[in-house]
Formats: C-alpha cells, structure tokens, sequence
C-alpha cells in the first residue's frame, strides 16, 4: 500500500500543474493556430471561442432571425445547443447536433458574427458556456477569443494578448482564402477591429496583466515557442 501511495505522489509531483492560458487577440494575429499548437506540445484542451459566436451567428441565420434587430437575436440567444470538442489536434463544433465547422466559416457568418456578438444576451449565453468548460479541463486549457483575460477568465493562470500589423494580418487572411483581395481583407479586417473594440459589452481589450506578443514580424512556429516558454514558466512557478 505505502509503495503505490509513494508512486502516486512521486507521479504528482512531476506533473504539470494544470494551467488556464488566455489567449486573446484581433483576427490575423495568430490566435488559433498558436493556440492548438501549444495547447497540443503542452498537453491541453483547446477552445476557440470565435468559433462559438459564429455558430450562434449561423443558426440565427439558418432560423431566419433578423441579425440586425438586437431583440430579436436576444429572444433566440438561448434556443441553439452548442458543443464544442477541446481536442487542439481536431476541435470540433456542433450546432443542434450538426456538425458545423464548415458553414461557419462561410462570408456571410462572417460579415454578421459582429453584429450577433455584440447583443449582451449572447455574450452572456457564450460565456457561461465558455466558463463551463474551462473549468471542466482538469489538465488545463488555453482558450482563444477576444474577451477571455477581461470578461471571461478574468482570474487565468495567464493571459496573452497578441497583436500584429493590419497589413501583416491582411497578408495572413488572404493567404487563407485563395483569390481574395489583399485591400479588401485589410479593410474588412479593420472594420471588424472596430466594431468588436467599439461594442458595449466585452470589447475586444488587452488585459492589464497580459503579456502583449507583437507577432508582426515573428514566424508561426516563433511565436508558438514564445507562449510555451510563458505558459511553461507559470507552470512551474505553480
């Protein structure tokens, strides 16, 4: 009996303390793929919290909801069911119990998912969901948004904010969608800047504790580097 007790704590000791990364930032800047990478090198869940307010964006959508009439998208905010898969090397979104990764990344969702976001009784349903499961990650978390290290987790073991040039970003975006036009991107990206720092509730902040990473001039696999050197090192001190 006293050998297993004795493995069991000596197993303790060398793990890693379980820690709940924020990881907030404007679109372009790197926030999903740094976010899998390192939540998957380190051993975590993963969630991407944009993900969710676009699936809410596309139900309402798919439901003929005005997105535009704020009452009417706040009388809905709470019909979807929404679940989010925290695995970083396949997340996962389903809608209703419809898998729902690839409409949500349709222009449409995109050009409305402000809009929704901004509607307080949303951003109350998606944070609660948010918090539920970050506190339901027992080996820890690294969460990706916009508002994590202020409204969301505002208490996380550690929080980062990324940021990068509209150009840099715009080049990024492009990149992603073949055929998309470079201005255009970087002044839709720019709009969407606005809209999510401008809104009421839960703007798009950087958090007074945060470590700001400029990723402008840094490559992907840097820049993933850089957070786990951080989150190891908060790790550690736990």
């Amino acid at each position: 009996m006293s050998t297993t007790v004795e493995t069991v704590s000596a197993a303790a000791r060398t793990a890693p303390a379980a820690v709940i990364v924020a990881i907030d930032g404007p679109s372009g800047t790197g926030k999903s793929s740094t976010s899998k990478a390192v939540a998957a090198q380190l051993g975590l869940s993963y969630l991407d919290t944009g993900a969710q307010y676009r699936a809410i964006t596309w139900w309402m959508l798919s439901n003929g909801i005005d997105v535009q009439n704020a009452a009417e998208v706040a009388t809905a905010a709470d019909k979807p069911v929404i679940v989010s898969g925290t695995d970083p090397t396949g997340p996962t979104i389903t809608v209703d119990g419809e898998d729902a990764s690839g409409p949500i990344r349709t222009q449409e969702v995109t050009s409305k998912v402000s809009a929704v976001s901004a509607v307080p009784e949303v951003r109350t349903r998606i944070t609660e969901l948010q918090r539920t499961i970050a506190a339901g990650a027992e080996k820890g978390i690294v969460v990706e948004g916009r508002d994590i290290g202020t409204t969301v987790l505002p208490d996380a073991d550690i929080k980062i904010f990324l940021t990068a040039s509209p150009e840099a970003r715009a080049a990024r975006r492009s990149g992603e969608v073949k055929g998309s036009d470079l201005a255009a991107t970087k002044e839709a990206l720019i709009k969407r800047d606005a809209a999510d720092s401008g809104r009421k509730t839960s703007p798009l902040a950087k958090a007074d504790d945060a470590v700001e990473v400029d990723t402008t001039e840094l490559t992907l696999q840097q820049v993933i580097e850089c957070v786990v050197t951080l989150v190891g090192e908060k790790q550690a001190a736990k």
